[in-house]
């Protein structure tokens, strides 16, 4: 067991508790993905390589025969991080993974939940965007500014100054990099939904990899889209609600997980049912 920082044991007790509870009720192992971003802001708590060795310490010692419940709330983050952690994940439980998201799970985490076989959400959930961002700031946005420069310097060449100080703030050949992370966030999330969730039906992933990754003045990257968003664009939704007693189970989780980073030093929890724990 991993620990970095202190907290007190007594929240540790009762989120171990739960998970168990739960895998005991679904008969599925459990792994939770927790980021504290909600409660400490300051710190940066996304989907990063580093990661990779929470779930390493997370599978270990686990029954893959049994699938896996991937309970995620996080703000997303690096698409070639949510790349990895799903390569890894499907070496060891092939396509039997189911998400849970009983609050949210946005950009590179509903990637994440692209690759699963079904995806469980509250009446109160949210799935993202999955336009990536450079520094919190949409590359589509970027993108556009880049386009506007070009078109403003075309009509006023006199104003190569400002645009010089403005772009500057960007490393170089960043234009292409832009494009390339939003082309590489589809081609996941399309080749993921057509190898598991909508393998039966793969002529409906083209419209939701291009609802999840598109820009315009509709939303934002923080938009929320709800269980029937999801369902209306075609992904497969459990409804949390439909079964009260798994309800109250991944409930009484996720406030155990939301109390600890509440309440302690933690900013990221990734945990499974036998107590194996990696928080950050």
């Amino acid at each position: 067991m991993l620990e970095l920082g202190n907290y007190p044991s007594a929240f540790d007790a009762v989120r171990k508790k739960y998970i168990r509870q739960l895998s005991d009720l679904t008969g599925r192992n459990i792994i939770v993905y927790y980021s504290g971003w909600l409660q400490k802001p300051e710190n940066v708590s996304g989907i990063s390589d580093g990661d990779m060795e929470g779930f390493m310490n997370a599978v270990n010692d686990l029954d893959c025969s049994k699938g896996v419940d991937l309970i995620l709330h996080t703000p997303g983050g690096s698409p070639t991080a949510a790349e990895a952690i799903v390569n890894y994940l499907k070496d060891k439980f092939h396509n039997d993974i189911r998400v849970i998201v009983p609050q949210l799970s946005m950009s590179a985490g509903t990637m994440i939940a692209c690759a699963a076989r079904e995806i469980v959400m509250g009446k109160q959930s949210g799935l993202g965007p999955i336009d990536p961002q450079y520094c919190g700031i949409p590359m589509y946005n970027i993108i556009s500014e880049f386009n506007e420069a070009k078109e403003d310097l075309a009509k006023n060449p006199g104003n190569a100054n400002y645009w010089a100080i403005k772009l500057q703030q960007y490393p170089a050949a960043f234009l292409k990099s832009c494009y390339d992370a939003i082309s590489l966030s589809s081609t996941l999330a399309e080749e993921w939904l057509k190898d598991n969730m909508l393998k039966e039906t793969p002529e409906t992933v083209d419209k939701i990899v291009s609802f999840l990754n598109s820009h315009d003045d509709n939303y934002d990257h923080s938009r929320h889209f709800n269980y029937k968003t999801c369902q209306e664009i075609g992904l497969h939704i459990t409804l949390l609600e439909d079964n009260q007693k798994f309800q109250d189970a991944v409930l009484a989780l996720h406030h155990s997980l939301i109390i600890t980073l509440q309440s302690t030093n933690a900013v990221k929890i990734i945990e499974n049912q036998n107590g194996n724990a990696y928080i950050i």
